[in-house]
């Protein structure tokens, strides 16, 4: 599969099969988010990955009770550990993490597997559930398996919607 049929096969997958996930394919996830381009090539960056049942579910409680996040047979949580503040005034973990996550989500489809970014989870119950120091950031979940059904393309604004040449 190549790069832009990767990005057009990807969808946000809230099913997964009771399967698990090969380890060669989950370090080929792993790998792609560890390739990403960083600020400052810091890699501010730190995935855990979760593959106990048990804490799969405690993260799904955390996750705002998204009860898929703990059936997929893995959750990747990850998490952001600079301080840096780049010139334009964002946090260079938030961008780094989110680029490297981007990576793996592209990467999961071309391996067979499904993906679902998740941002709605208590942030201090992630940390509480798996130990993670108070000056860390969670930035995000990703849930990662089989899928169990492949969702229909969501809509997509037009390209004029949401490109200005030149000027605003």
């Amino acid at each position: 599969m190549d790069l832009m049929q990767a990005i057009r096969a990807r969808r946000s997958i809230r099913a997964f099969q009771e399967r698990p996930v090969e380890e060669d394919k989950l370090l080929a996830v792993l790998d792609a988010g560890r390739l990403a381009p960083s600020a400052r090539n810091m890699q501010d960056w730190r995935f855990i990955v979760v593959r106990d049942a048990a804490m799969r579910r405690c993260l799904a409680a955390a996750a705002r009770d998204q009860q898929f996040v703990g059936q997929a047979p893995v959750v990747i949580v990850a998490c952001g550990t600079s301080d840096l503040v780049m010139t334009g005034g964002q946090p260079a973990y938030a961008i780094d993490v989110a680029i490297a996550l981007d990576h793996m989500t592209l990467a999961a489809p071309a391996l067979q597997l499904g993906t679902c970014w998740i941002g709605a989870f208590y942030e201090d119950k992630v940390k509480e559930i798996l130990g993670i120091p108070p000056e860390i950031r969670v930035v995000a979940l990703l849930p990662l398996g089989y899928p169990a059904q492949q969702p229909e393309p969501r809509p997509r604004k037009k390209m004029d919607e949401i490109v200005a040449w030149e000027h605003w």
